[in-house]
C-alpha cells in the first residue's frame, strides 16, 4: 500500500513535511477530530466500499490505508490526521474523506468545525440592501419578489415571497440560498415540483457567474460544499453548461394555495450588476385566483380579528 503515498495522488502535496507533534493551541479540537475520524472509520466495512473482507482484521471497519486509498490521499498524512497532529486539511481533502466515510450532512458540518474550516462564506462583506430596493420589493406585493445575487443568495424579499416559501423548511433557513435549499434540503424539493427541469438551468446560471469569481474562497467553498453534499449538483456542475437569465415557469406546491404555476422574471439592478430582482407572476388564471391564498395571518391581524369577533 505504500504506492498510495506517491506524489501522483491528488492531495499528496498536503503531506510534504512531517508536522511537529507539539500543539498549536487547538489541541482539544484536533483530539476530537481524531476520535471522530476513528469512530466513523470503524463503522464502514470493507464490503460497504467494494473491498474484500480480508483476514486477521484486529479492529472493525476500514484500515487507515484503505481510507487513504479510497479518498486519494497519502497514508502518512491521513495517519497524522487521526493522531491529532497539527496539520491543515483543505476543504477538498475533507470532502474526499467525508465521501469515503459516508458522512451525512450533520456529520460533514461537524467535520468542518473540528478541522477549523469555515462552513459558510466568511470572506465577503455583508451586503447592505438599500432601503429604496426594499421599497421596490414591497411595492410589488402581492406579487412575490426577491433580490437575488449571481450565487443565488437571497438578499432581500417582500412579504409575499416569504409567504410563498415559508414552509420550504422544517427549521429556519440559515444559508438563505436558493440552490442550497433545493439541492440539500429535502423539504424544499417537495415544494418545488419541477425542480428537476429547472436544476440544469440554475446550475448553468451559477457556472456562468463563477467565471467572474474564479479562486474566490467564498465561491469555491460554496461550490465544493454543494458538490460534497449533493451528487445531483456535482453531476450537473461537471457538465460545464452555462445559461443566462430568462423567464421561466416554476411549479410551487403551497400547503394552502395548492399548485401554483408562477412565471419568474428577472429585472436588472443598476448599481448591483450581479444582483437581480426576481418577480413571480401567475402563469395561468387558476394560479391568479389561488395566489391570495398563500398569505399568512400576521399577529396584528389575528389580534384585530379577535377584537372584532368579541364585539
Amino acid at each position: 500500500m505504500t504506492a498510495i503515498e506517491h506524489s501522483s495522488y491528488p492531495y499528496a502535496a498536503e503531506q510534504a513535511a512531517p508536522p511537529s507533534p507539539n500543539g498549536d493551541g487547538n489541541g482539544g479540537r484536533r483530539t476530537e477530530l481524531a476520535a471522530f475520524l476513528r469512530n466513523r472509520r470503524a463503522r464502514i466495512s470493507p464490503q460497504d466500499v467494494g473491498l474484500p473482507p480480508g483476514l486477521r482484521r484486529r479492529t472493525p471497519g476500514l484500515r487507515r490505508e484503505e481510507v487513504a486509498q479510497l479518498a486519494g490521499i497519502g497514508v502518512t498524512w491521513y495517519t497524522w490526521l487521526e493522531q491529532g497532529r497539527p496539520i491543515h486539511a483543505s476543504l477538498q481533502v475533507l470532502d474526499a474523506i467525508a465521501r469515503t466515510l459516508r458522512l451525512d450532512h450533520a456529520e460533514l458540518e461537524h467535520l468542518y468545525r473540528l478541522a477549523d474550516v469555515p462552513t459558510a462564506p466568511t470572506d465577503e462583506a455583508v451586503v447592505t440592501v438599500a432601503p429604496r430596493l426594499q421599497e421596490i420589493l414591497d411595492s410589488l406585493d402581492p406579487l412575490p419578489a426577491a433580490l437575488i445575487n449571481s450565487r443565488f443568495d437571497l438578499l432581500a424579499s417582500n412579504q409575499a415571497h416569504e409567504d410563498l416559501l415559508w414552509e420550504w423548511h422544517s427549521m429556519p433557513c440559515e444559508n438563505r440560498n436558493m440552490l442550497w435549499c433545493c439541492f440539500v434540503q429535502p423539504d424544499a424539493r417537495t415544494r418545488f415540483l419541477n425542480f428537476d427541469e429547472e436544476a440544469p438551468y440554475m446550475v448553468g446560471m451559477l457556472r456562468a457567474a463563477y467565471g467572474q469569481h474564479l479562486n474566490e474562497p467564498a465561491w469555491v467553498t460554496f461550490i465544493e460544499r454543494l458538490r460534497a453534499l449533493s451528487p445531483e449538483f456535482a453531476a450537473l456542475w461537471a457538465r460545464h453548461e452555462v445559461a443566462s437569465p430568462e423567464s421561466r415557469v416554476k411549479h410551487h406546491l403551497h400547503p394552502t394555495a395548492g399548485l401554483l404555476r408562477l412565471r419568474s422574471t428577472s429585472l436588472a439592478v443598476a448599481d448591483m450588476p450581479e444582483a437581480r430582482i426576481s418577480v413571480s407572476t401567475p402563469a395561468d388564471e387558476e394560479t391568479r385566483q389561488h395566489l391570495p391564498l398563500i398569505r399568512r395571518r400576521r399577529p396584528s391581524q389575528a389580534r384585530a380579528a379577535a377584537g372584532h369577533s368579541s364585539r
